[in-house]
């Protein structure tokens, strides 16, 4: 059955205001059907065709999941213009069994709840996780995991990047920990009707609170994201002693409630809502919402989602997005990119951060007036 948080899109170009409110509310919207089957199969039998190692994500039978599906109609009209993809990541995840490991966290594999979901904001730096308890102070600990990166040691530099090609800052002053961008587009190629087939999940109603935790992070220095006011990068009570702190405590803690399970340590984690998808459904969210992929233990085959990262074409007219990178305002492998004068990208990145509805344009009218009962109801 559908919910206002769905939408069968196979013959459709809009959003109803219905469906409006609930991404308002939500942060997220399920499209049913959004991409065609002769699109998903033509994409299954290029991923079924690859050579081991091999890159496909710049692939047409890719990049069409989106540029010929009606996908883009359905975002142009709720977001407002942006480049059509050329590049999305490539989310294969195979079956396997709870591991032992150490995630991004800093904690075992097997011990972390919702089939480790390692709930995040996008846009950070992630360089591989010790896999040894680390010993030291923190200060030591922080200089060995930023210098374990790609390029080595550099110390702390905007010139740091992870393994996963983001800047440790986006910017040369190094007051923004986070690349940024405007949506995600998750569009799913086989069954994840089930929990634990490694499906996306998402944390409901997040979106506004990380929001108000940027706001207030600008309010109180001007830097955002990891390293500014209440996010520090590291966690070092997590077991290893270097798990990364993906997610703000003050965001976090607000999505804690008794039903919420535990790590060993005791820690609660917040409960995140699992997307369910079929093949040629497609989920569109906010940037800011809190989100993860998910192991995939009870699938029976590998999870095939395939990821866009969209930003509308207002913020940057000039730069073209790949659809693929979470740190636009940067270039491949963190390089830095020309801007003429005047056109100072972080700081439109941090107005963005803060003010999230300012680039979903065909949102305008129900933003406004959603906020006016939210303010109506408050008083």
């Amino acid at each position: 059955m559908s919910t206002n948080a769905e939408i069968v899109a196979d013959s459709t170009t809009t959003l109803t205001l219905d469906q409006k409110q609930s991404f308002y509310k939500d942060g997220y919207i399920i499209l049913r059907k959004a991409v065609s089957e002769k699109l998903v199969q033509t994409a299954l039998d290029r991923i079924h065709a690859a050579k081991r190692g091999e890159n496909i994500g710049g692939e047409r039978e890719m990049t069409d999941l989106i540029n010929a599906s009606s996908i883009t109609p359905i975002l142009t009209e709720a977001m407002g213009s942006f480049d059509p993809p050329s590049f999305c990541q490539v989310g294969v995840s195979k079956v396997r069994e709870p591991g032992d490991h150490f995630n991004n966290l800093g904690y075992r594999d097997k011990d972390m709840p919702y089939y480790n979901a390692e709930t995040h904001m996008d846009g950070s730096l992630t360089i591989a996780i010790p896999q040894e308890v680390q010993e030291g102070s923190e200060d030591e600990i922080y200089k060995r995991y930023i210098a374990s990166g790609p390029k080595g040691d550099l110390g702390r530099s905007p010139d740091v990047i992870g393994h996963n090609m983001g800047p440790l800052f986006d910017d040369p002053e190094m007051t923004l920990g986070l690349g940024s961008f405007t949506a995600f587009v998750f569009v799913c190629l086989n069954d994840q009707m089930a929990e634990g087939r490694g499906q996306t999940a998402l944390l409901r109603g997040a979106h506004h609170a990380a929001e108000k935790f940027f706001r207030w992070q600008y309010e109180t220095n001007g830097k955002l994201g990891p390293e500014g006011p209440g996010w520090p990068r590291l966690n070092h009570e997590a077991p290893n002693r270097c798990g990364l702190v993906y997610l703000p405590e003050a965001v976090r803690d607000q999505f804690i409630d008794e039903t919420s399970e535990s790590t060993p340590d005791g820690k609660k984690w917040p409960r995140p809502t699992q997307i369910l998808m079929d093949a040629g459904d497609a989920c569109i969210t906010m940037y800011h919402i809190p989100h993860s992929g998910t192991r995939n233990e009870l699938g029976t085959e590998s999870r095939k989602n395939m990821i866009f990262r969209i930003r509308n074409k207002k913020r940057q007219p000039d730069n073209v997005h790949n659809g693929i990178t979470d740190h636009p305002d940067r270039g491949t492998a963190g390089a830095w990119l020309e801007y003429e004068e005047g056109n100072n990208p972080w700081e439109r990145s941090k107005y963005a951060m803060c003010n999230m509805w300012d680039e979903w344009e065909g949102m305008r009218e129900v933003v406004a007036e959603e906020k006016l009962k939210e303010v109506s109801s408050a008083t």
